[in-house]
């Protein structure tokens, strides 16, 4: 299989995947790849199919410019550019990115806290979170890219505010595992911040951030064994 072929099919996968889980948008929200060994270009899916229904053959290929290389042009989602394509320009260690609005998601990403450490889900992202302020839809490549990218910073998961969750991996396995465990650290914070009269327990910087380092250092492939697993199912 050529690398092209297998990162549409790990593409596919992942929206197929997400779609399973109950985490996709109707025909919202999107998720990109680098095409492998031509770093100025990504795989996208078509405007207008479900995350159930893409194929490794519906994808899209687009250059950084935003010009459609192989796909329908009128299926192209503006936003999806403006998102991705200021990320990979800016971040060449970036090869995947995934941008959802899940309930939990955009819930926690409009509560003036943030994403607090009170989870063991939460510990893999202590410290290394970045929030975006909200402006309206992300169509304009350089103002809205502009403030993604600095927002972002080195990071690898990002807050859009009042909007929803971003994303990043060196791999398309470890932004699909950020993605995962990100979703559950969020439902986890509605639910507690939802129970009346619970206070919730705040471990110490020191824990804390020692879990961030473990889980983060706690397989050499990150992703890769779930992904693995959930590639079967």
């Amino acid at each position: 299989m050529s690398t092209l072929k297998k990162a549409r099919t790990d593409l596919a996968l992942a929206y197929r995947i997400l779609g399973m889980l109950g985490l996709d948008d109707l025909t919202y929200t999107h998720l990109s790849a680098r095409v492998p060994e031509k770093p100025d270009e990504f795989l996208i899916y078509p405007f207008g199919q479900l995350f159930s229904e893409v194929t490794p053959d519906s994808l899209l290929r687009v250059n950084l410019k935003g010009e459609i290389l192989e796909g329908e042009e009128f299926q192209y989602n503006a936003t999806g550019y403006a998102i991705h394509g200021a990320l990979y320009q800016h971040r060449p260690n970036i090869q995947a990115i995934f941008h959802l609005h899940t309930i939990a998601g955009v819930s926690v990403s409009s509560m003036e806290c943030g994403l607090l450490p009170i989870s063991q889900f939460a510990f893999h992202f202590y410290n290394r979170v970045g929030y975006c302020p909200y402006n309206s839809l992300n169509i304009d490549p350089h103002t809205q890219g502009q403030s993604l990218i600095e927002a972002l910073d080195e990071k690898w998961v990002l807050f859009l505010e009042n909007h929803g969750t971003l994303t990043c991996g060196q791999t398309l396995q470890e932004a699909f595992f950020y993605t995962y465990y990100l979703e559950k650290a969020c439902q986890v914070q509605c639910q507690v911040l939802a129970a009346n009269g619970t206070t919730p327990i705040y471990p110490s910087p020191e824990i804390c951030e020692k879990a961030a380092q473990d889980m983060r250092n706690f397989e050499p492939k990150l992703g890769e064994r779930d992904w693995i697993a959930l590639r079967r199912k």
